[in-house]
């Protein structure tokens, strides 16, 4: 079954191109699974699961507090599993065709008010050193583009266009979108890139480096972010993705279309957008309530 699993997940990503985190994910999930089967059934053969093997798996999970987001996140990994192997003609059809997924309970997104995100510029002593400036490009381009922190961590030498003042980002499936970038953003890459190139002359393509000169990696992006917003909010989540919301949800309250945000955000659909709408009219009650 191993092997089997291995050659899902070379399919993910050669055919289909899905990002490495979510391969990851796919792996850590599937591989739970197989584990309920090893435990519960004695079992670890993927081909000769029913529908009933996976909702004794779901209420395992539902019993030891895993979340309706968690848990859809891993049947989403089963289906595709399963989807595939029909593909190859393994089984004829999908033990997932009698599992309902759970629903998820509706949360707006976390975001900062435009004056916190100020502060950051504003209160904060970053400093003039290639840290300090590397940590506040990695801000900036989160929070000025929208960008997902897997893409921060792609970008290259290459995605930078100083002509057009232009990014290119490689998004979920290996879809690449252009974002637009305003002047004071770009003169801090050029300032950075500066410091980067004399600090790291040998680095390689890679943009974002850390003080020993290597790629950026996930744990790394989270705590410089979080150190910073640290330092401006007390709100609980302090993670990158905040500043992906709060792009989104600014963009939204100044008007911006749902269909630019969208192409920005590199949503696959409107319905993923839309939630930012939902955020900017929570916020409109709420004054609303404060003035009367």
């Amino acid at each position: 079954m191993s092997n089997l699993l291995s050659k899902f997940l070379d399919y993910l990503a050669y055919e289909k191109r899905y990002s490495k985190h979510t391969i990851t994910s796919y792996r850590n999930d599937i591989s739970q699974f197989i584990l309920f089967l090893q435990d519960s059934y004695d079992s670890n053969d993927l081909i000769l699961v029913t529908h009933t093997h996976i909702r004794t798996w779901l209420v395992d999970l539902n019993e030891n507090g895993v979340s309706s987001k968690s848990i859809n996140r891993k049947l989403s990994a089963l289906r595709s599993l399963y989807k595939y192997l029909q593909k190859i003609e393994q089984i004829d059809f999908s033990p997932l065709q009698k599992i309902i997924s759970p629903k998820n309970p509706k949360r707006l997104p976390t975001y900062l008010p435009k004056d916190t995100v100020a502060d950051v510029y504003d209160l904060i002593d970053i400093g003039e050193d290639f840290s300090g400036q590397r940590d506040l490009i990695m801000f900036s381009l989160l929070y000025q583009t929208g960008m997902r922190r897997a893409e921060l961590m792609s970008l290259t030498l290459d995605d930078l266009d100083f002509t057009n003042n232009q990014i290119k980002v490689l998004g979920k499936g290996g879809k690449e979108r252009i974002i637009p970038i305003a002047q004071p953003l770009a003169d801090s890459l050029l300032k950075y890139l500066a410091m980067r190139n004399s600090e790291f002359p040998d680095a390689g393509s890679d943009l974002l480096l850390t003080d020993k000169g290597r790629p950026v990696y996930p744990k790394f992006v989270y705590n410089c972010i979080h150190s910073l917003l640290s330092k401006v909010t007390t709100i609980q989540k302090k993670s990158p993705h905040v500043l992906r919301h709060s792009f989104a949800t600014h963009l939204t309250e100044n008007g911006a279309d749902l269909n630019a945000i969208k192409n920005l955000l590199g949503h696959a659909n409107l319905s993923a957008t839309q939630i930012y709408t939902h955020n900017s009219i929570k916020r409109l009650q709420d004054i609303y309530k404060k003035a009367h």
